[in-house]
């Protein structure tokens, strides 16, 4: 019988070569694509600067800080749109994020081990709906009874509240129906994030609270919740990039109302619902170039808020235990 010396191979020679040519190919493909996703990009912002150039041009600074939007006059402004965008998203991550911690904290650490699958595999399915059924159902079904209860009820005792004040539109239509629809739609995006930094938290944390006396919501505020709160961050402001770009779900409930107003059971407009309803109406080229620089505003937005994000959640990966 051999011994397990004379079974191995005697020297390095005698080891199978590699296959050079499968990793160079291998290493190829990958390179290439990293190449084509900066090409995609370089190209978009190519068209996008291309064609707002006109727009830059001729408004320079003041197009970021005008009001007026009067395509017959050719006078256009981006802050009514970017104060709709922003306040719209601001009442998305308000409602959404502590629905959303407070989902994946339950998912993470108090539901039974057999009901967290089934959870998960619904919450993930949430966030495979396509906007434009949210922004049906949210046209036909939501805001016609937020408009019939919610609003009136605080238009009727908190109207002298500026944010409250002046008359409801008929249909529901305002920010605070835009606001509301897109943090029911970002809530799933947020709450897988949420419960994934969760359960990169290394038990150790955990058992050592345990270990000193602490209750269960004690160790969730102490050990969990200080231990990933520059996660739960990122997680947020992954949903901000998603609240900032959304489209035709906002388009169909916003309103549509280039105007800046203090309530926000008023109309309004955000940036990319402005590009998806006039760009096809467009008459002239300064206004087709208007809209491009509007989208140009809002990419620029959304890549500083997802590059931020990134950071923030590479910040939380630490090496431990991942929970089930």
């Amino acid at each position: 019988m051999k011994s397990t010396a004379q079974a191995l191979p005697a020297t390095a020679a005698d080891l199978p070569a590699p296959n050079r040519w499968g990793n160079r190919i291998f290493e190829g493909m990958t390179m290439l694509s990293v190449v084509i996703l900066g090409v995609c990009f370089v190209c978009a912002a190519y068209v996008l600067v291309e064609g707002a150039w006109l727009a830059i041009h001729t408004y320079g600074w003041s197009f970021l800080t005008s009001q007026q939007w009067n395509p017959v006059t050719e006078n256009f402004g981006a802050l009514p749109f970017i104060f709709g965008t922003v306040v719209s998203a601001a009442i998305a991550l308000l409602i959404a994020v502590p629905l959303s911690i407070g989902t994946a904290i339950f998912l993470t650490d108090l539901a039974p081990l057999w009901m967290r699958q089934p959870l998960t595999s619904v919450i993930e399915m949430l966030a495979a709906v396509p906007s434009v059924i949210w922004g049906l159902w949210g046209l036909f079904v939501l805001m016609p009874w937020l408009h019939d209860h919610p609003y009136t009820w605080l238009n009727k005792h908190f109207g002298s509240i500026p944010i409250f004040g002046g008359p409801i539109e008929g249909s529901g239509s305002c920010i605070m129906s835009a606001g509301i629809i897109v943090a029911i739609m970002i809530l799933p995006i947020v709450t897988s994030v949420s419960r994934e930094i969760l359960r990169a938290v290394p038990d150790l944390q955990r058992e050592a609270a345990y270990g000193l006396g602490a209750t269960r919501w004690e160790v969730t505020r102490i050990a969990v919740l200080s231990y990933a709160r520059r996660g739960l961050l990122g997680a947020a402001v992954l949903g901000l990039g998603r609240a900032l770009g959304e489209t035709m779900a906002v388009t169909m409930v916003v309103g549509n109302s280039p105007k800046i107003h203090a309530s926000l059971l008023q109309p309004g407009w955000t940036l990319a619902s402005v590009i998806a309803n006039q760009f096809g109406e467009a008459s002239d080229d300064l206004q087709r170039s208007v809209l491009f620089e509007i989208g140009l505003v809002l990419v620029g937005v959304t890549i500083v808020v997802n590059i931020g994000a990134l950071i923030l959640i590479k910040s939380i990966e630490t090496p431990g235990t991942r929970r089930a």
